[in-house]
């Protein structure tokens, strides 16, 4: 009976820093975690720290809107989310931890014949590599998403058709950061939340450590995945990232009954759709176009969104916004992710993600551990290596989302 009651933790206590590790990894969101995890499990490799100055997933991971697609408009990026969101498929089985994904299916609405045709260009795209992705019309998104105005002669934005993405769907974010964190843990890496990283040390073109607010730590490797604060941790290793960072926002209501099973976006519109399993509606818009690290609301973002949302979903009229909240997102110029070496060696990251981050976690968890044991880039992350703004070999994901890229 006393172990009915016992409290079990999930990953170990917050232990003493050690003087060295094989692995430093900077940022214990969805990436970093995923990084530890696999490198335990793929590679072996058990020495090794995750550092995090708030709370584990208190960064991006935990403040994403919880969509996972790999509909995406190149064959780079379409090959490298569709490998992901096939981890994601398996991982709540591997790491025994129930992830709540729901495949749904993921609708991103067309609204001229000129949106009709860059949908059936990306369905084109998607169905090279293998990804379920087809253009329907009005009537197949009207038995998709019945709750929707699809026929409304006096619209705004009249829906002409959508790319059905039948595995697209959301997952709950907060789930995959613990069980990340948990199998890390078990495999035995160690957790270090309230732990910030103030210096990156460096000696004859090779990273050698980090001094951290708890002191000095020598490491082989430092991989930084910190989402919106990459261009300042990659700075303090003397590295320059083409990124900037600005907030997204998003809102959910207050529980209502289920209506909507399909994820719904639309890149006119900048706005996405989904209902939560607890009735939610959950919301979001397109990021703010100014540059900052304040994740201030905005009215402005409230008046948009609603607007959009009403426009397809007029019953909401009355439903009462519960709350709202901001992230940072760091994009990079071609709105592809930056991923694996620098110039400093030893020094890795993983950045420039904009919005589509927490949909890559697995892959990048899996590509950079394979990175980091092996020392051989992955062939599926050498298209976003930093080199190619330099070399001219952009991977353009421009418009690839309902958000201002």
């Amino acid at each position: 009976m006393r172990d009915l009651f016992r409290t079990r933790r999930m990953w170990r206590r917050r232990g003493e820093l050690k003087d060295a590790y094989d692995v430093v990894i900077v940022g214990a969101g969805a990436h970093g975690l995923a990084t530890a995890y696999y490198l335990a499990h793929d590679h072996g490799i058990r020495n090794v720290a995750v550092l995090e100055k708030g709370y584990i997933g208190s960064g991006a991971a935990g403040r994403n809107t919880t969509i996972l697609r790999s509909n995406y408009k190149t064959p780079e990026g379409a090959r490298f989310y569709d490998a992901s969101l096939k981890l994601y498929e398996g991982l709540g089985a591997e790491l025994d931890f129930n992830l709540l994904f729901s495949q749904n299916g993921h609708l991103t609405l067309a609204h001229s014949d000129r949106a009709m045709f860059v949908m059936a260009n990306r369905a084109e795209v998607n169905r090279l590599h293998g990804i379920d992705s087809r253009l329907i019309g009005p009537e197949e998104i009207k038995r998709l998403a019945p709750a929707m105005q699809v026929g409304n002669p006096g619209a705004v934005y009249p829906i002409f058709g959508a790319l059905y993405h039948p595995p697209g769907g959301v997952i709950r974010h907060d789930a995959v950061v613990w069980g990340l964190a948990r199998g890390a843990d078990r495999g035995g890496a160690e957790i270090h939340p309230y732990t910030e990283v103030t210096a990156i040390e460096r000696s004859n073109g090779r990273v050698t450590g980090v001094q951290t607010d708890r002191g000095p730590v020598r490491a082989g490797v430092v991989l930084s995945c910190t989402a919106g604060w990459s261009s300042l941790v990659a700075q303090m290793a003397g590295v320059r990232l083409p990124i900037t960072t600005h907030i997204l926002q998003a809102l959910v209501t207050e529980p209502l009954k289920p209506f909507l099973d399909v994820v719904v976006v639309s890149s006119q519109m900048h706005v996405y759709i989904s209902q939560t399993d607890r009735g939610e509606v959950l919301m979001g818009a397109e990021i703010e176009p100014w540059t900052t690290y304040r994740m201030q609301g905005t009215l402005n973002f409230l008046q948009e969104v609603s607007r959009h949302a009403l426009e397809l979903f007029p019953q909401l009229e009355r439903a009462r916004v519960l709350r709202s909240w901001a992230g940072l997102c760091d994009l990079s110029p071609d709105y592809s992710p930056i991923l694996g070496r620098t110039e400093v060696d030893g020094f890795h990251i993983s950045a420039g993600w904009g919005t589509y981050g927490f949909k890559a976690a697995p892959i990048v968890g899996k590509t950079l551990a394979e990175l980091t044991a092996t020392g051989t880039t992955p062939e599926l992350i050498e298209p976003f290596a930093l080199e190619r703004f330099y070399e001219d070999r952009l991977v353009s994901e421009l418009a690839a989302a309902a958000v201002s890229h």
